[in-house]
């Protein structure tokens, strides 16, 4: 028998190797169960009620990002910029309901378009008030974001 058949001879006689790694090779896997007890202690808590000034502030959030970001996050067509509080200025001077009236029925002013309801008919005119209070209290000038969004 020649040298390289005696090699695969002995090649093909070996145990086979077990795909499987060692136990000892194997690093320790944290079980999932280990935060069960967090999981449990959360499921029994008394769900957290919101009142409606929170309910409001997200679902003003919410449309802002939908809809309202589109234009006033980039600042396009004369739209302020949400933070940008000296855009701010003389919009939040008319008053809040003439804003609301503005953003529910839509304003073509000397600066920009604001279409009916940011161009989202679905939307209601709550959800636009919501909107409103959202970005007036973001764009609160003086740190009084209140006494500008309930004028």
């Amino acid at each position: 028998m020649t040298v390289a058949g005696l090699s695969l001879a002995l090649l093909g006689c070996s145990p086979p190797q077990s795909s499987v790694p060692h136990p000892e090779a194997v690093a320790p896997v944290r079980s999932p169960l280990a935060i069960t007890p967090a999981l449990v202690s959360l499921a029994n808590a008394a769900p957290r009620t919101l009142d409606p000034a929170d309910r409001e502030n997200l679902v003003g959030a919410a449309v802002y990002r939908a809809t309202c970001a589109l234009c006033h996050g980039p600042g396009i067509a004369g739209a302020p910029k949400l933070d940008h509080h000296e855009s701010w200025r003389h919009r939040i001077a008319s008053g809040r309901d003439t804003l609301v009236r503005h953003a529910i029925a839509g304003y073509r002013g000397d600066r920009g378009l604001m279409p009916p309801k940011g161009g989202n008919p679905s939307l209601s005119d709550d959800e636009v008030r919501a909107a409103v209070d959202y970005m007036l209290s973001r764009a609160a000038l003086d740190g009084t974001p209140a006494a500008i969004a309930h004028e």
